[in-house]
This record gives structure tokens, sequence and C-alpha cells, in this order.
């Protein structure tokens, strides 16, 4: 027994702690938790998560994880009926298993405890701590104070037991309209709290439930739904974020008049923010029903499902949130230290090959007019496990357009009138000419020659050519589209308007290439597969239009921080 405690004492000093994580372990000591640690995650299905859920997804999930025999249940706030859809259901599921968490045997549902919640209610009432209030919203708006001056009483608060039993069984019967009754807390008017005066703990609404359909039309309001949900289930530690902190009086003022027995504990952490972008569902729906973003899983958008596609890694986006960190602050996180996770967890095994975005032909005018052939290029230049791909060459290739300058500053080391360069992977090549078109004088491309002796891309005589480019065969690329994505918003902090939202969307957010080329290698690629673009950036197959016929990809980071630089530089 004293060793299957010892050891239990070492995993946990192992786990890696935060304020809300000693919390759980001093309750564990001082005997609070009846048998295991039990938390949850509660999204509301009226949008896809974000990031900031992504946060309390590994906060929640990861302590289930660690701690001995502990469950964390995935649990839907479905008690607004207007906003809330099986789909968003169906993908908060799959974020969540993406992430690599799951819940067990079933996702449950607030809409699971209708008939206990309604009961708690009635008790509620009986216990003269409920009332039916007939105050239409504006007016319990205006009686409910500020916050230097105290609410004023609603002329229905001295309602008997009978008569509030009655007109809440009425409600639940369908017998009223929307706004002609509500059922309020019975709590003080007077309280420096807000939320303590005499908050609506349930409100009619005649709209189909997607789960219950038209059985209710009595639904109860989030923080009485929550604190009771969280006791049904058996939570220990209710963790949420910071807005809430003046919320928990409330939650704590449900379980004691309710006699709850071995009540949850609501603790609460500082929400992610994100720098040049939005993390309200509010302002998030605003940018896809404007159709400002190409729905819910726009590469852009700070979604679960928007950075999935555009190729984040899972293990990335736990890594950020562990670097993170809980805290009991609020505070925006600049998006290059998610772009860092990132890069790191691509870099180690993700397979490279050659594209070019902006193509420039290059002529070969010593390579013999039909000749082919085929260099050996590594999938990975430090994992030799990963193989090696053949790429094809011929007399017309194309580079990058950025590659060559005609009139060079003083550090180009790449194309270049009388300029030898390294052809990545295949050999040496001097420009030795410049085609342009006849009628506007304009750069269609170059020619150059190549060193026969320069196999590989190795100088025979030993002499240094400093600049290297990659290409792509122009016999043997394929055509692709490629969407280089970037921030969605220009300013670091935007959304303090929602009306102008749409105004501050970064103008180059997303650019749109289509006449990228690829070596044949990437014509191959799966939905979804990662690759690094040798000198470009890490690349994924769009999960929704990429095919093998017509290829698209979606770029997921530069490959330095290309965004800071740009930023800080000098105007």
């Amino acid at each position: 027994m004293a060793e299957t405690r010892n050891a239990r004492a070492e995993a946990r000093d192992a786990m890696p702690t935060n304020f809300i994580r000693q919390a759980i372990d001093a309750d564990i000591v001082a005997g609070k938790v009846p048998k295991t640690v039990v938390t949850r995650f509660p999204p509301e299905p009226n949008g896809y998560l974000h990031i900031g859920h992504a946060k309390s997804i590994c906060l929640n999930f990861g302590i289930a994880r660690d701690y001995p025999g502990a469950i964390c249940r995935l649990r839907f706030d479905d008690t607004n009926p207007t906003r809330e859809r099986l789909d968003f259901m169906e993908e908060i599921q799959a974020d969540v298993r993406w992430l690599g968490f799951d819940w067990g045997d079933r996702p449950r549902h607030a809409s699971d405890y209708f008939e206990s919640l309604f009961d708690y209610a009635v008790r509620l009432i009986e216990s003269g701590h409920a009332y039916v209030c007939s105050l239409g919203p504006e007016e319990i708006r205006a009686c409910r104070g500020t916050l230097t001056e105290p609410g004023r009483d609603s002329p229905y608060r001295s309602r008997s037991v009978e008569e509030n039993l009655g007109l809440f069984e009425r409600m639940r019967n369908g017998e009223f309209e929307e706004g002609a009754h509500v059922l309020r807390a019975k709590i003080d008017m007077a309280s420096p709290n807000m939320n303590l005066r005499d908050p609506v703990i349930y409100r009619i609404v005649h709209t189909p439930h997607p789960m219950t359909g038209c059985a209710w039309c009595v639904y109860p309001m989030y923080d009485f739904a929550q604190a009771l949900s969280d006791a049904i289930e058996g939570v220990t530690h209710s963790l949420c974020t910071l807005e809430f902190e003046d919320h928990r009086p409330l939650y704590e003022w449900f379980l004691e008049r309710l006699e709850i027995p071995s009540p949850p504990r609501q603790i609460e952490f500082g929400r992610l923010n994100l720098t040049h972008t939005v993390m309200s569902k509010r302002y998030l729906t605003r940018l896809v029903e404007g159709g400002h973003v190409d729905g819910w899983d726009d590469p852009r958008m700070p979604t679960i499902a928007g950075m999935r596609r555009r190729g984040f890694t899972p293990a990335a986006l736990r890594d950020f949130c562990e670097r993170v960190g809980v805290t009991k602050n609020d505070g925006a996180v600049e998006f290059e230290r998610l772009e860092t996770s990132v890069r790191a967890g691509l870099e180690t095994d993700t397979r490279r090959a050659m594209a070019v975005l902006r193509p420039l032909r290059l002529v070969i005018e010593n390579y013999p007019q039909d000749g082919s052939e085929w260099f050996e290029a590594p999938n990975h230049p430090a994992d030799p496990a990963l193989g090696t791909r053949r790429v094809p060459f011929s007399r017309e290739l194309f580079i990058e357009n950025d590659d060559f300058m005609e009139d060079p500053p003083r550090k180009f080391f790449r194309f270049a009138p009388g300029r030898e360069v390294r052809l990545r992977y295949a050999c040496l090549v001097t420009c030795t000419g410049v085609d342009r078109d006849p009628r506007t004088g304009e750069t269609v491309g170059i020619r150059g020659r190549y060193d026969p002796d320069s196999r590989g891309g190795k100088a025979p005589d030993g002499r240094k050519v400093r600049g290297t480019v990659h290409w792509v065969c122009a016999r043997s690329g394929v055509p692709a589209t490629v969407r280089l994505y970037d921030r969605l918003f220009r300013d670091a902090a935007p959304g303090r308007d929602v009306k102008r939202l749409a105004e501050e969307i970064n103008p180059d957010s997303l650019e749109v290439l289509r006449s990228s080329v690829i070596e044949p290698s990437l014509a191959l690629a799966s939905a979804g597969e990662r690759f690094q673009f040798e000198r470009l950036g890490y690349f994924v197959a769009d999960s929704e239009t990429h095919s093998n016929r017509t290829p698209v990809f979606n770029r997921t980071v530069t490959l330095r921080d290309t965004w800071g630089r740009q930023q800080r530089r000098p105007r």
C-alpha cells in the first residue's frame, strides 16, 4: 500500500504543474474529492471551436490523462435551440478527437438533464428561492440598476409559492408566448455583484431543439444549467475562463440552496487570445455569414477546423497550448509563437519537394533539345529512413520569378546576367541572356549554359557558388493552384467595432496563385498530406478541393517569420 502511494506521489511530481493542478492536488490531500477527479469540456454548439477552446480541451483532458482514474466529459451546452445545430456538434467531436483526446462512452448534453433541471427549478420555487416574473426584457433590464446604484424589486417578487408553481407549469405546457414570463432566482437586488440581482434562470422559447424536438418550450439559462449539470455528472472541478469569475457566487448559490452533496468547485483561468485574429464566436459568425471568409474552416480562421485545413498538426497545437501555459491573467499571445510551434513540429518528419509558385522559364542552351534525365533527391535531408525521390530534368525548366534580377543589389546571389547559380540537386548554370516579350519588353524567360561536370550541383574545381535555387522540369512539371495564407487582420488587436470588422481584414491574407508548377511526386499527394516546398515553406494538399488531376496546396507557414520582419522594416 505504501509503495502504491509513493508511486502515485512520484507520478504527480513528474506531471506539469500550474495553479489549477496545485488546487486539485490540495483538494485530493484534504479529502474533498469523493472518488476520482472529474473535469468537463462544455462547448455551446453554435459554431466551430477555435484555438482558445483548444487550450481548454488540452487543460481539461490533460488533467484526466494525468490523474489516476480521472475522467473528462464532453458535454454540449445545448440550452439555446435558436442558435445550436447538429452539424456543429459533429464538428466539435471531430476537433476533440483530432487533438488526440477522447471522452469515453458518449458525449453528453445539457438537454439530457432537462427533466432534472426543471425539477431543481421547482425545488427553488418551493423553498422560496425563485419566482415567476412577468416583466418584459427591457423592464427587467431597467430595474436591474447599475454598478453604483442598486436594482429595484420586481412587482412579481412577492408571488406565492402556489402561484409561481402554477405559472411555471403552464410555461412548460406552452400556454404563453415568448417573453410573457421568466423564472428568476430570488437573491438580492442590492447586491454589488450584478449577477446576483435576481437573475433569469428559465425563459420561454418556442423553437424545436436539435436533440429534444418540440418536447420543451422552456429552457434553462447558462449559469443554472452549468452548475446543476456539473453536479449531476459528478464533476469535481469546473474549469472556466476568467469572464466567469463574477458568476462563481451564483454557481455556488445554486449548489448551496439545492443542498448538492460534494459540490463541484469552479476555478477560473486566463483565456487564450491571439494577435491578428478574433476569438469571439459572435465576431467569427459575422465573418462567416457575411461571406468575408470561406466558411468556418477557412484556413485564415482561428478555428481548429481552419487550422487543420491549413496544415497545422494536433501536436503543434498541443505544444503551443503547453508553452502558453495556464495563468490567472488574460493576454494576447503573438501569432508568431503559434507559427514557431507549427514549424518545430513539421521540421522533423515532413517530406521535401520542389514547387515553383511564380514560374519563369529557364532554357539551358547547351543541353540536348530532346534530352532528359533524373536526379536523386532526399525526401528529408536529416532522415534517410524517408527515402529518396527521382526528380526529372530537361533542357527547359521553371525557376521562381524572384530568383532572377537583371540589375541585382549587392547581396543578391541568385540568377543575374553572367552569374553562375546552383540548381538544387542538379548542376551549375550560368545565366547568358534574357528573353523578352517583343511587344511589352517584359522578361518572359532567361537562358543559360550548364557545366556538364557539375552533376549533383558540385563545382568540379572547388569554385564557390553562393546561390542555390529550386526548379521544376517544364516538360514533367504539373500545373497546380497554390493558396498563400497570412494574418487575417492587419492590426494585432482587431474587432473593436463589430460593424467595421470587415474593413480591418488584411487584403493580403489570401493570395491565390493559379499558374504554379510542382514536381510530379507532389501530384500524387493525398488530401491533407503535408510537404515542405524547398526554400518556400510548409504546404498541405487542401482537404476540400485537392485531387491528383487538379492539385491544390495551402501554405501552412513560411520557413521563417517573414511577417515580423516585414513589420519591423522601416517604411
